[in-house]
């Protein structure tokens, strides 16, 4: 699995001379933190770990970072701004310690990528780690050295808006996902000037927020945690992420900022983090309206006693810490940790070398930034139905009319989390079909809605007639970016306003209907799915969406994104998600549904198993899936061996032909089940995935090297082994197809 490997630096040519480099100038970062330690005072200690947020002006902070009271600065995108604060805090200040420059830059800073949802969908870490990079050499040119990426919350539930800023339900793909973001953000050196530092969030469980609702408690047992939401973050620490942010929710009945466990005994203490940890905004203080505080005073103290370095904006740090160390209540020492942490970063980031920015703006929207845009969002792509191969359009196709609120959204297409994004820099899917393929097609625009939410009908008639012309309607519906992300959860996941009358009246044509969904989280769209010819699923795909999704309509460009959520039929399904556990009873497919129970049932059984009357059996779509226009055989699946011992690799092969008339490119995955443990395990989990393009009745064998420590697990002590037993492996198209074998990890 030669793409989601984290070698260290040390495993590159010429190990020994990288390694002994690295380490002395690691020991250089040392020296130069404590010798500037040893010179500040308590107060001057306390103001490193104060970050504040100066809405777009520093006049009202001057004197505070002259007094070394400002560690970072949130929010300011003005690079003449930025040098002035700098200025300020390098000329006058005492010690003249730069500032660090944050922005959330989540999937994109002016050239807009999809959203990190979708980027998932790719399954594609190269491209991920290209977007982080993009964003990373715009957002530099105007001073920013931090960012508030990657999420990688396991995200289990669509009606929790921020699932759109996850790397969707896996733990393993948000670890290669998230891992591919710090090193585009971060590149080859922090100390480059188009680098910025990342940031793990939100640590940890955000995502399994109680009913899908933001900022709601969580209850993940240990275990739980140690084997679904720790990874993502063991493997962003071991990537070289800059910076830890602790989350919103309280889990268990302790809130993650002053949560002891999770960041000085894991963070610190097993993974050897010698990085940064901030709070999330004003999560300190919020500890008092857990009711986990009486104050902003204990606030402090419990936050930086459980190992936050710095405060984001709520000024408990700032306003107490001293009178808290004067009481003995926070140590010095802590103190000292939390500023090493803090100065450590300042000096990789090469701020004390160069803390001013040189402005570069022609790198905003490079042509070749637009083309890794397009490209991601080519990728992110999902054909969920392809009925009678409408798709991809052909010459025989004269008129298409193009219909559907998301059509011409400039700014709705670009998703959640864009604060810099212009949607004037937008290229929608109306104007990218009228100027790609307008000399092909005529293009008959009729949106027959205002926007997602809207409710007046009266515009449909129009898409109708429009339809009626055509030979191939294109609907774009789907949500606004409002919708989704933060705060903006959802307890009805159907489309909303009148769009589902206007696919319904849409197909009522006879026309063929290709459904194009524009959206942060994957919505209960059975009904659309069933009255559509095609249906295309693009998570919100940024400032490059609309000539992307052309080129796929017209068959320029094959789709290959695959699911990285599974898609409930219900809401009442969720949280919905592939590797659950085994029950003792699982339902057979032949049990009784809610239409065909007989009237006076009485207590006649309708089979005694987990199932939903109402909701049938399985999900709408599951993990990992997503068709192609053209098809994929696999055969002759291989094992090196059937058994093994736990220090041994296994080596998994097996021949993938494309068994169709385009030339395509399929993710193929590989999932495991451990069949009997000491404690149950879930029914599969994926341990690895390819893309592998191939041409017309081409083969390639594909092979996975999976060694077998990574199928341990946290076990009914509590310790990470590999248990000896049978173990079932899968490579296939998705979760639920693929071909099997079995082998046996021996003692």
């Amino acid at each position: 699995m030669k793409h989601f490997k984290l070698f260290s630096a040390c495993l590159f040519m010429l190990p020994f001379l990288a390694c002994t480099q690295q380490g002395a100038k690691d020991d250089a970062t040392e020296y130069k933190v404590v010798q500037l330690l040893g010179k500040m005072t308590l107060q001057e200690k306390i103001g490193q770990m104060n970050q504040l947020s100066p809405n777009g002006s520093i006049d009202e902070m001057a004197e505070l970072i002259k007094e070394g009271k400002v560690g970072s600065l949130l929010n300011l995108t003005d690079p003449e701004l930025v040098n002035k604060a700098q200025e300020i805090a390098v000329k006058t200040s005492r010690l003249g310690i730069p500032i660090l420059m944050s922005r959330d830059v989540i999937h994109g800073y002016k050239t807009i990528f999809p959203i990190p949802l979708g980027q998932a969908a790719t399954f594609n870490p190269e491209i991920v780690e290209a977007g982080a990079r993009v964003a990373a050499i715009e957002a530099s040119a105007d001073g920013i050295r931090w960012t508030f990426a990657p999420m990688i919350d396991v995200s289990r539930d669509a009606r929790w808006g921020r699932m759109a800023e996850s790397c969707g339900e896996d733990p393993y793909l948000n670890a290669v996902m998230g891992a591919a973001m710090i090193r585009g953000f971060q590149g080859d050196s922090l100390s480059d000037p188009t680098s910025i530092a990342a940031c793990a969030k939100h640590f940890v469980g955000y995502g399994a927020s109680e009913a899908g609702k933001d900022y709601n408690s969580t209850f993940i047992p240990e275990r739980l945690l140690r084997n679904v939401y720790l990874p993502p973050f063991e493997a962003a620490a071991k990537a070289g992420c800059a910076t830890f942010m602790t989350s919103f929710n309280d889990n268990d009945g302790m809130p993650s900022t002053g949560n002891a466990f999770i960041l000085k005994k894991v963070l610190r203490g097993e993974w050897n983090y010698d990085g940064m940890v901030v709070t999330d905004w004003a999560s300190a203080t919020e500890m008092i309206a857990h009711g986990f505080c009486k104050d902003a005073k204990e606030a402090a103290q419990k936050a930086v006693n459980a190992g936050v370095d710095m405060e984001m904006v709520s000024g408990s740090f700032i306003g107490n810490l001293e009178a808290l160390v004067k009481e003995g209540k926070v140590s010095e020492k802590t103190i000292d940790d939390a500023v090493r942490n803090i100065l450590r970063l300042k000096f990789r980031l090469g701020l004390f070398d160069n803390p001013y920015v040189v402005t570069d703006q022609s790198v905003k929207y490079a042509d070749e930034h637009l083309a890794k845009a397009k490209e991601a969002a080519e990728q992110s792509a999902i054909l969920l139905k392809n009925a009678d191969e409408v798709l991809p359009l052909t010459d025989k196709v004269r008129t298409v009319a193009v219909v559907g609120p998301l059509a011409d959204a400039p700014h709705d297409q670009l998703g959640t989390w864009v604060f810099d994004g212009e949607k004037d820099h937008t290229q929608t899917p109306l104007k990218a079909l009228q100027e790609m393929y307008g000399d092909k097609v005529q293009v008959i625009y009729e949106p027959g809605l205002a926007y997602s939410r809207d409710k007046n009908t009266a515009g449909i008639a129009k898409a109708v007639a429009a339809a009626r012309r055509a030979d191939v309607v294109l609907a774009f519906v789907g949500e606004e970016a409002i919708l989704s992300g933060e705060a903006h959860s959802l307890a009805d996941l159907d489309l909303r306003g009148a769009q589902p009358a206007l696919i319904e009246a849409l197909a009522a044509t006879g026309k063929p209907v290709v459904t194009i969904v524009m959206a942060g989280r994957p919505l209960t769209i059975g009904k659309e799915v069933e009255a559509s010819s095609a249906v295309l699923y693009s998570f919100h795909p940024g400032t490059m969406g609309g000539p992307a999704l052309a080129d796929i309509l017209f068959g320029k460009v094959v789709p290959s994104g695959k699911t990285p959520v599974t898609f409930p039929k219900m809401v009442g399904q969720s949280p919905i998600y592939y590797a659950h556990h085994h029950t003792g009873r699982a339902p057979s497919g032949n049990e009784t549904l809610i239409d065909d129970i007989p009237l006076e049932a009485g207590q006649t059984s309708l089979g005694c198993t987990s199932f939903y009357m109402d909701a049938g059996f399985g999900p709408l779509f599951p993990f990992g899936y997503g068709l192609s226009y053209t098809t994929f055989g696999y055969d002759k699946l291989g094992l090196s061996a059937d058994k093994l011992k736990a220090d041994g690799v296994l080596i998994a092969s097996v021949d993938v032909t494309n068994t169709g008339k385009y030339a395509g490119t399929e993710v193929v995955q590989l999932y495991v089940q451990d069949k009997v443990a000491s404690v149950t395990r879930p029914v599969k989990e994926l341990k690895g995935f390819q893309r592998v393009t191939l041409q017309p009745g081409e083969t390639k064998t594909v092979t996975f090297s999976l060694p077998v420590s990574e199928l341990a697990f946290w076990n009914v002590d509590m310790k990470k082994v590999v248990e000896p037993g049978e173990f079932k492996l899968w490579l296939g198209t998705n979760s639920d197809e693929g071909l099997s074998a079995d082998f046996e990890v021996i003692n």
